[in-house]
Order: structure tokens, then sequence, then C-alpha cells
């Protein structure tokens, strides 16, 4: 089991794609706290210039870079390599946490499928691809980090394009763990981030306040870097709202939608709704 304390520690460097926001901003402020280089990666804009100056606030400027970056592109995603071995020589955290979701149906306009799966799933295969083999090559521990769903995984009724670029990166995280961990001498282990309800700019909508159920940014990195100590490679974050017990029930039955020859989605078939209401409340 890796050592987290031997990776996030002052000295190693950490990149954050969607870095200036959310999730991302508050690893990167976690990752300065504790003397790291932290490389934040995101689009232009006032956002990513605020971020950055917080963060070298708490760090030092020598120890922090922002880097307008489309995930989008793999050519992006080259060069923000190439800046970041240039600047501080190797890379010990990829966190591949950039996401988006507009709204979605079946058979909407091709561009919202073309720039969710850009983004939210060929990000994280082409941010893991272009860093993975450097990380591996330079001997020394480290992790990379996939940002999930669980929207990937129980696949509600509604934004289909976002809830396919989740299960992909699902999916791909858990080949990529699986090769690391087959591979002589690697000291990378992969682990897919699976947030709850948190307050970001992707699931704030009009709010201005933080409603009571979620959980902020930081709850949930904290969350994230007590899992990982325990070695989790499935970081199931639960919310003010959703305890993990119903996480799980949620699960156990979309994968029984196969297993039981259901309708697909049955959870919300008005046909399975009893079943499903008497599953969820049923003591073990």
């Amino acid at each position: 089991m890796t050592d987290i304390q031997t990776i996030f520690k002052k000295s190693n460097v950490a990149v954050i794609t969607g870095g200036a926001s959310g999730i991302g901003f508050a690893a990167a402020k976690y990752f300065a706290s504790l003397g790291m280089s932290v490389v934040i990666a995101d689009l232009a804009g006032e956002r990513l210039a605020d971020a950055s100056a917080e963060l070298k606030a708490i760090t030092g400027e020598e120890h922090v870079m922002a880097i307008e970056t489309d995930v989008a592109s793999k050519d992006a995603l080259e060069a923000l390599e190439r800046a970041v071995l240039q600047r501080f020589g190797r890379v010990h955290v990829l966190m591949n946490n950039a996401g988006i979701g507009p709204d979605t149906s079946i058979f909407s306009g091709q561009a919202g499928w073309d720039a969710i799966l850009s983004v939210n799933l060929l990000g994280v295969i082409n941010g893991t691809r272009t860093f993975g083999p450097g990380m591996l090559a330079h001997g020394e521990p480290g992790v990379i980090i996939n940002t999930g769903s669980k929207q990937g995984i129980t696949t509600p009724p509604g934004n289909p394009a976002y809830n396919v670029s989740k299960a992909g990166v699902k999916v791909f995280t858990e080949a990529l763990q699986h090769e690391l961990r087959n591979t002589e001498g690697a000291k990378i282990s992969a682990h897919l981030l699976i947030p709850g309800f948190v307050f970001t700019g992707l699931t704030k909508g009009d709010r201005r306040e933080k409603p009571a159920g979620a959980w902020t940014p930081e709850q949930t990195v904290e969350f994230m870097v007590e899992s990982l100590k325990r070695g989790d490679f499935y970081i199931l974050c639960p919310d003010n709202d959703v305890a993990r017990p119903v996480d799980e029930r949620r699960m156990l039955w979309a994968a029984g939608d196969i297993v039981e020859n259901r309708p697909p989605l049955s959870r919300w078939h008005p046909d399975y709704a009893d079943q499903f209401k008497a599953f969820l409340e049923k003591k073990d």
C-alpha cells in the first residue's frame, strides 16, 4: 500500500487540472499548505489568476505555476507537461479533475456531447497518458487521482453525455490501477474520487449560498486525503444528505438490473418503485 506521507510532502510536485476552482482548488490549497510545489491548469481568465495569487500567498511564488490549459486538447496537455518538467523536474501527484456538465439529451446537439466527452473523459485519459510514463520513470512514489461521479455508476436519467463520460472515467481508472499494480517496480497508484453533492461552480446553478445538504470542496478533499491514507481505490464521498449506506444500496440496485434482468434504470421505473423503496430500507 502506498504511504501517502512519502508523496504529500514538502518539495514534491502536484499537478491539478481544473485547479482554479471547486475541488481542484481546494486540493491545490491543501498541497500548498504542505509546502509542495503546485501547478494548477485551467482555462484562461480572472479565476485562474486569482487562484494563483492565493496559492502564492500560502506557499510562495517560487512553488506555484498557473498554466492556461484546455484539457480537451492533447497538444495542450503535452505542453503543460513540458512546462511543468522544465520548471520542477518531475511530478508526484496528478489530479485529473477538470470537468464540465452542460445539459444534454440523447438527441441534443453534437456540440454538447463533444465538449463533455472531450473534457471529462478524454481529458482524464490523455492527462494520464501524458504524465503517467514520466511519473513511472522517475521512480519515486506518486498517485494519479481521477475525479469521477456517482452518476457514472448509477447513471440516473438526465444528462446522458455526463453519465457516459464519468462511467468511462471509472472504467479507465480501474484499468489504470490494474496495470500499475502489475507493472514491475511501479511506485505509482491510481484512485477514483467519487464526490457526493459538493457546492462548486459545476453544481451551484443560480444559488449564492451552499445548500445544507452539500459539502464544501474542502470537506471533500479532507475525506479524499483520509481515504488515500487507508489506501482506498474507490473514494466514495458522502455528503450531508446522503450517507454511505444509501449510496451503496443505490449502486447495488443498479448492478442488480443486469443480474435480475430488470429494465434499465429500474430505480426510476414506476413498476419497480415499491421494490426499490423496500430494498433501500432493508436492514441487513
